[in-house]
């Protein structure tokens, strides 16, 4: 007969009895250790418990790469140290435009400065052309003929400047009048640095002030030189960047630029006329070459008006507010 007396399982079984193990295969009773396999782990903090790795989490978000800072904008007086030892950095502060906002449309740009070489290399074949450059005197005649247009182109500029940006003012309605003569401070800014540097260099080399320079001396004389290569370099730049960007008249409005740059190109091609310029080159040919710049500067005028009413909805009677 079995009972369960003693903690065995049966006085009258032979495995039975107190103290006796189980039967093979059977598990005992209160094992706080699972069989080999047990899907079920073990009991956490138990003796005979193993450690369990965590479970990862397969949809984690992946660590965000670093962010690098903003890049820190230079002082004002370290712009203004920049600009004394380099002039060409200082004629792209005084002579680029740097409203915020304005619209800057790749294209034209790129069309300008095809432009710009494709006239250079039709000048220099119509100098070598009609043999207006022979020798290294001609050379130096001709780069002095055309550094000589480039001043006039200047100089006719800075007259016609204050004409069309006068009316172009005028014209405008309500508060917009205030708004662009604030706005033309920078562009006249820019005018009053080309005018200046070209004053520098009178002052290192008309023989007019030669006094002056004999009475500040040789320290004088050597602050005068070093003046004048930076001016030299100032200008040089800012003549190209000032008949790119039409003396940063887009400051002003982007409207401002093809009108001044065609109003000023056939002021040129007159004053060549006038002056009887290329006087070695055939009558027809001077024509075409002479009509050729304010026909083609013209077009392009137009094509960048299309362009900024019809993709970006820029007109000249918005910018009037009319």
């Amino acid at each position: 007969m079995s009972g369960y007396g003693g903690g065995g399982y049966g006085y009258g079984d032979p495995v039975g009895g107190a103290g006796s193990r189980p039967p093979a295969g059977w598990p005992s009773q209160g094992s706080p250790v699972p069989p080999p396999g047990s899907p079920y782990g073990t009991l956490p903090g138990h003796q005979y418990a193993q450690p369990v790795p965590p479970l990862g989490y397969p949809y984690a978000p992946a660590p965000y790469p670093p962010v690098p800072p903003p890049p820190v904008e230079p002082s004002r007086g370290r712009k203004i140290l920049r600009g004394v030892r380099n002039p060409f950095y200082a004629a792209q502060r005084t002579f680029r435009p740097s409203r915020h906002g304005v619209v800057d449309d790749p294209e034209v740009r790129k069309l300008q400065l095809w432009r710009t070489a494709l006239g250079l290399v039709a000048w220099v074949g119509l100098m070598v052309t009609y043999n207006a450059v022979v020798s290294a005197d001609d050379v130096e005649a001709v780069a002095d003929e055309r550094l000589d247009q480039s001043w006039s182109s200047v100089l006719v500029l800075v007259c016609t400047f204050p004409v069309v940006v006068g009316a172009f003012v005028a014209a405008a309605r309500g508060g917009l009048r205030r708004v662009y003569l604030r706005r033309a401070a920078r562009s006249l800014g820019a005018v009053v640095a080309i005018m200046a540097s070209m004053g520098t260099s009178a002052l290192a080399m008309a023989p007019e002030l030669a006094g002056l320079r004999d009475a500040v001396g040789l320290p004088g004389k050597i602050a005068i030189g070093v003046l004048c290569l930076w001016s030299i370099g100032f200008a040089l730049y800012g003549i190209g960047l000032s008949l790119v960007h039409v003396f940063r008249t887009t400051d002003i409005h982007e409207v401002v630029p093809p009108i001044l740059a065609g109003v000023l190109v056939w002021e040129m091609a007159l004053l060549d006329v006038i002056t009887g310029a290329y006087p070695q080159v055939p009558a027809g040919a001077r024509a075409v070459f002479i009509l050729g710049a304010p026909v083609t500067v013209t077009a392009l005028s137009w094509w960048e008006m299309r362009r900024l009413r019809r993709h970006h909805g820029l007109t000249v009677r918005d910018a009037l507010g009319r």
